[in-house]
């Protein structure tokens, strides 16, 4: 659907500077940490020391550095379980598509489309664009191979989105989407489990109790268009007072009017009609049915009768989870119905609904105190030109018994070897020196107590495997 966090629902400012570049669709550029993607440039700068021209990440872009990393591959975990939980398989898409593909599902007209899609011509002159949100590759995977057949079709995808966006916090050029879709059925239960899906993933992470799940309907072609009609009128009454963004989206898509966030288009906003006050029957019985599910799982919402979707293609059921902890971009998961799509882009007519969440902005909530990385169990330190080998064979040993091992490889001294081992969190070193190799034993030091003991060489890798199995096995069966 889109987004880092969104399903294509919370479009920014555009960069003034996006040059040639088209744009792109669900929503949510993410971000997390600190980066130089908000900085002016990416291009090189003199070193000091070599006077050779160095470079720095492209500007909206950042190196995910093996803590973030760590971050990352603990929310993408806990989304996979979740995912395996209700019957959903990965599906992993090209991060590059026809450009016409975007423009079909997104929406010529969207802002994604029209300002932020990094787009490029190929060398037989096609015109070919990455990426900027996962549903409409997912919808033509569905079309292309032919999977009309097999529904109801679970699927769940993870990877880089790409818009060109004024990068800020939790909003980067090249951002990262956690989403899934779901084809076949038609009915309320379908989006309450979606729903459903989104905020077990958030309970599991931790985040649940500082967000808010909001829903709305965004209605059919039947009901929509005369609402859309309703609204022109009441814009245009107060068009001079429009930015100048809302005033071309009033003639192009005026319901992109009611998600514009500069403060005199919100207070215009707020007195306009409400898709919600003009459901057709059949649209006002699927809204009321979704509610109803979720008050009976215990789910709690609220109706926000204001949110719409950046993107053309949503129909019917609509809903974000926002947070008060990342300022104006607070969503951090969207998502909504689109059955019409897959007609529209030339299959088999099938209902869908999904959703996308923003790895950057979930790993901006979960603060900068928090640590994933695992640390090694053991940090091996040899000392001396005849230790270091043995040392190697050792660490490869108890790398066979699935213990980590972190080992220095340089000419080091002990004491530098063993303040690397302190700052590295391992719970034990195993020390070797030449007197050591000489006895063949090695010191094993418990980290934490601060005892060690001295023991041959076949002992310490049965020993070490034995204590650090059990204390993983603990920490397992406490989760």
């Amino acid at each position: 659907m889109t987004d880092g966090a969104e399903k294509s629902a919370l479009p920014g400012d555009s960069d003034p500077s996006a040059g040639s570049v088209i744009s792109g669709g669900r929503d949510q550029s993410g971000g997390g940490g600190k980066s130089r993607g908000g900085g002016k440039s990416g291009g090189g700068k003199k070193s000091a020391s070599s006077g050779k021209e160095r470079f720095a990440t492209v500007r909206g872009t950042k190196d995910i550095l093996p803590e973030e990393a760590a971050r990352r591959h603990y929310l993408e975990g806990v989304a996979r379980r979740v995912f395996d939980l209700y019957g959903y398989g990965e599906l992993r898409t090209p991060i590059f598509e026809r450009t016409e593909l975007f423009a079909r599902a997104v929406g010529a007209t969207s802002d994604i489309v029209e300002k932020e899609m990094y787009t490029f011509a190929d060398r037989n002159g096609d015109s070919l664009s990455l990426r900027p949100e996962g549903t409409a590759s997912v919808v033509r995977s569905f079309i292309d191979n032919s999977l009309h057949r097999q529904l109801p079709w679970r699927v769940f995808y993870m990877g880089p989105m790409f818009r060109h966006e004024r990068p800020q916090k939790g909003r980067y050029r090249q951002f990262h989407q956690i989403g899934c879709e779901l084809f076949g059925p038609d009915g309320p239960l379908a989006d309450v489990e979606m729903m459903a899906i989104v905020l077990r993933i958030l309970r599991e992470i931790g985040l649940d109790r500082s967000l808010t799940l909001e829903i709305n309907s965004l209605g059919c072609p039947e009901c929509r268009d005369p609402y859309r009609q309703e609204l022109i009128v009441f814009f245009q009454e107060v068009r001079e007072k429009l930015c100048p963004n809302c005033q071309n989206r009033l003639e192009q898509n005026p319901l992109r009017v009611l998600d514009c966030k500069r403060p005199s288009c919100r207070e215009l906003v707020v007195d306009a009609p409400k898709m919600i006050d003009h459901l057709c029957g059949g649209c006002q019985d699927h809204f009321q049915g979704v509610l109803g599910h979720l008050e009976r799982m215990g789910l709690s919402y609220q109706v926000n009768p204001l949110m719409v979707r950046g993107l053309d293609y949503y129909t019917r059921t609509a809903f974000e989870v926002i947070t008060g902890d990342l300022g104006t971009q607070n969503a951090v998961a969207a998502g909504g119905r689109y059955d019409g799509l897959v007609g529209e882009m030339g299959g088999v007519a099938t209902p869908a609904i999904g959703f996308a969440m923003g790895v950057e902005r979930l790993a901006l909530l979960l603060g900068e105190e928090a640590r994933f990385q695992k640390p090694p169990g053991v940090y091996l330190v040899a000392v001396g030109e005849k230790a270091r080998p043995q040392g190697i064979l050792l660490a490869e040993a108890m790398r066979d018994e699935g213990i980590g091992v972190a080992f220095d490889l340089g000419d080091g001294s002990m004491k530098s070897q063993m303040k690397k081992a302190g700052r590295s969190g391992a719970d034990f070193a195993v020390i070797i020196g030449e007197r050591e190799v000489a006895e063949e034993t090695a010191q094993v030091k418990n980290m934490g107590q601060g005892e060690q003991k001295c023991m041959a060489w076949g002992e310490v890798v049965s020993y070490l495997s034995t204590l650090l199995n059990r204390s993983e096995g603990m920490i397992h069966g406490s989760n």
